[in-house]
């Protein structure tokens, strides 16, 4: 059993996935880029942000993981849309082009914060007007890193990636699994043994 310091049901399910028994427990915390911060390195002060204030704030002493993902272009972090047309701005500037999605994982065990990160090079068609407006009109990006779910309709877009799927939906699984087994956790598959 862990806690997961995050409200995402795609983190939820993706636990499931792998058979790990979670409790949830949202944090918040100021996820403004610091000045000059790299995307790869904001991802990983972000999953250990929300993993420490997890911790910190816990009803229990259970491991606990934080997670986040960034979606990068050009140097750029293209984060959740502010409206319509930032979310427009942000699939256009996709639109038959490769980016790179980065989703950091950080588990904090007894006392001590473990982290990996996985890095997937995702590749959009080129997007019509139509499709964007579309897409916008579903309401799936409201509330998603780069204005897109590749675990939704946001897959029509996709043309191909190259790295983890699950760490472009949210949460990296094989690196999960490999911090799990670091601190001496189970996942679903140990418990077949």
């Amino acid at each position: 059993m862990l806690i997961l310091a995050s409200a995402s049901p795609r983190r939820r399910e993706l636990l499931d996935q792998i058979g790990v028994a979670w409790r949830a427990h949202p944090v918040d915390v100021d996820e403004t880029p610091q000045a000059g911060e790299s995307p790869a390195d904001f991802a990983r002060r972000m999953a250990a942000a929300k993993a420490w204030a997890g911790y910190e704030s816990a009803p229990s002493p259970l491991p606990v993981l934080g997670a986040d993902t960034v979606v990068s272009l050009d140097g750029d972090i293209l984060g959740k849309p502010r409206d319509r047309e930032d979310a427009m701005a942000m699939l256009g500037r996709l639109s038959g082009r490769s980016h790179t999605v980065l989703s950091a994982v950080a588990l904090i065990h007894q006392g001590i914060c473990h982290q990996a990160l996985s890095t997937t090079r995702v590749c959009f068609r080129v997007l019509s007007p139509d499709d964007m407006s579309a897409y916008w009109a579903s309401g799936e990006p409201t509330d998603k890193a780069g204005a897109y779910g590749i675990q939704g309709l946001g897959a029509l877009f996709v043309a191909h990636i190259e790295g983890s799927y699950s760490g472009v939906v949210g949460l990296p699984l094989f690196e999960t699994g490999e911090l799990l087994h670091r601190c001496g956790l189970k996942s679903g598959i140990d418990n077949q043994t």
